[in-house]
């Protein structure tokens, strides 16, 4: 059985690494915002902004929460 301190050490190693690699994508993501190197429309950003706001939702629902984990795919249209 890990000692409390041991469970703490790993979330705050775990959590720091997947909140960099989260920052980065998303950092990616504004870097699609180029216009003379992509092209989209205003409903590819709205559903963008909508996936990452629906997934913030979802981060900040399973910390104050024990429901079960629910995992979407997020895909554009055409």
């Amino acid at each position: 059985m890990p000692k409390e301190s041991d469970k703490r050490a790993n979330f705050v190693r775990l959590a720091e690494g997947r909140t960099q690699l989260a920052l980065d994508a998303i950092r990616k993501i504004g870097n699609l915002s180029n216009s003379r190197a992509y092209e989209y429309t205003e409903a590819d950003v709205k559903a963008i902004i909508k996936a990452l706001r629906d997934a913030t939702a979802d981060v900040e629902r399973k910390f104050n929460s024990s429901t079960g984990e629910t995992f979407d795919k997020f895909r554009l249209k055409g």
